[in-house]
């Protein structure tokens, strides 16, 4: 089996409570760590942008759930493509907030220092992810993925 990895872009629904991204956080680290997913969401109040890694029939029904949930408004497909490994192994899902945005990094990924996800390719998506998560020592609020299992 090979793996496969996924970007999207999606935004939060009017009805969205800043309560849900903890909620979502949660189930999706506990779902994602039985399903052998790993990955990593950027957050701020409005937009999504997560990559998801894993099997081909995993990371498809994580998405289908995604397409399927109230929470997510508008989402896109930026990015799916076979890998030869994973960017993100060590978190079943791990976590940046606006608040660890860097006017910098976005201006580097972007036309613009605002977080603006759906102006994005999937490269420079990807792209900006990776840097983000390297910027951070530890993210918050996400489950360690200790094993993988399919």
């Amino acid at each position: 089996m090979y793996l496969v990895n996924m970007l999207y872009v999606s935004r939060t629904d009017p009805s969205f409570n800043p309560d849900d991204i903890a909620q979502i956080l949660e189930s999706s680290a506990r779902n994602n760590a039985r399903r052998g997913i790993t990955g990593i969401l950027a957050f701020n109040s409005s937009y999504f942008l997560q990559c998801l890694e894993g099997s081909r029939s995993a990371v498809n029904s994580a998405y289908h759930a995604i397409l399927n949930d109230k929470r997510h408004h508008s989402p896109v497909l930026l990015a799916y493509h076979e890998i030869h490994q994973r960017q993100f192994p060590q978190w079943a899902m791990g976590y940046i907030g606006e608040n660890l945005f860097s006017q910098e990094i976005l201006l580097r990924y972007s036309n613009s220092s605002e977080f603006k996800p759906y102006e994005l390719s999937g490269q420079s998506a990807a792209g900006l992810l990776v840097e983000l998560a390297s910027h951070v020592p530890t993210l918050s609020s996400v489950p360690h993925l200790k094993t993988v299992s399919n």
